[in-house]
């Protein structure tokens, strides 16, 4: 641990900023875990999780679009350079800079969201999403009467104890009910930054979206950062790949881990698919496995990667399985695997 993260942790005791001492908790955390002592990280985050810093509101009411999130503790796998991001944005919203308006975008299943949450949960605050389906109104005009109901509502929360969530904001400015109509388009639109602009500037807020591209550029400068979620290189998506499989398998007894199969199957894929999908194939395989057969799971889930293709012995040789691999695949046993191929 570096010296000066020593200081901090002092200097943020003394001055009672419990967000920022938080902060350097989480950081220390991450120091330990990338140099792969995870227990002490997993020990420390657990001990700032369980201090009595601030304990959430349980409820609130008489909020018509903000609903309170009940988000997982669990650890969130990201790549280090969007991690790096990630921790930055904490570090800057715990020592009350001038950064509070955050924008994540990228694909779906990258882990925009989780990313919310887990700043939410280092920082010890609220998550309060943002109901697009209940402002959304297909009357003319309403929808924009309804962004500055929603805006005065958040003006009037504890800010300094709470993040606002706007998932897939571009429900709200980009496909609305009235699609078709430019001047309601327009009219939300430019609700929506006037409101934005008049917020009490300590509110804040974390808007995701799938659709960066399409977003007015006036709205893309209403937030102070943005931050790209599509920076996973296919190395990162296998390593992540690998710890969902591994955590997976550890509550089901009756399967057995193969990393470099599972790898394999990765490999010769064209595209890697994001760790929201690849968490979702993996939890289902693993699930729906036949007990009696150890690696059943992993069978599962190249069908689930492949589009559920025909078996060809002779393709998977060329892509590098083993005769056993193949068996795992095939369920043709290995001597038939072997006399196949040389028959070809």
């Amino acid at each position: 641990m570096k010296k000066q993260s020593i200081m901090n942790l002092v200097r943020y005791h003394v001055e009672k900023n419990e967000e920022a001492f938080i902060s350097e908790v989480a950081e220390i955390a991450n120091e330990f875990d990338q140099s792969g002592d995870s227990v002490m990280a997993n020990y420390l985050m657990e001990l700032v999780s369980s201090a009595n810093y601030y304990v959430p509101q349980n409820s609130y009411k008489n909020l018509h679009y903000l609903t309170k999130v009940d988000y997982s503790s669990a650890p969130l796998l990201l790549p280090e350079i969007i991690e790096e991001d990630i921790l930055g944005i904490t570090r800057a919203i715990s020592e009350k800079s001038d950064l509070t308006k955050f924008l994540f975008y990228g694909a779906p299943g990258t882990g925009k969201t989780e990313s919310a949450y887990q700043i939410a949960r280092i920082l010890g605050r609220d998550l309060l999403r943002v109901d697009f389906e209940q402002l959304i109104d297909s009357r003319l005009g309403e929808t924009a009467k309804n962004v500055s109901v929603l805006f005065d509502e958040i003006n009037h929360l504890s800010f300094g104890k709470i993040i606002i969530l706007m998932d897939e904001i571009d429900s709200l400015v980009l496909d609305r009910v009235n699609a078709n109509d430019l001047r309601e388009m327009g009219r939300v639109t430019s609700t929506f930054i006037k409101e934005i602009d008049r917020l009490n500037e300590n509110v804040v807020i974390i808007a995701t979206t799938n659709l960066f591209k399409n977003f007015d550029k006036a709205i893309v400068r209403r937030f102070d950062a943005t931050v790209s979620f599509d920076r996973y290189s296919d190395e990162d998506l296998i390593e992540i790949a690998d710890a969902l499989l591994s955590s997976t398998l550890k509550k089901n007894a009756n399967s057995k881990q193969d990393i470099r199969l599972f790898n394999k199957i990765l490999r010769n894929l064209d595209k890697i698919p994001y760790p929201g999908d690849l968490k979702q194939i993996i939890k289902t395989a693993v699930a729906f496995s036949n007990d009696a057969n150890e690696y059943d799971y992993l069978r599962k889930i190249y069908f689930a990667l492949n589009d559920n293709r025909e078996i060809n012995i002779q393709e998977l040789s060329d892509e590098g399985y083993t005769t056993r691999e193949i068996e795992i695949l095939s369920l043709i046993p290995k001597s038939s695997v072997s006399r196949k191929l040389r028959e070809n």
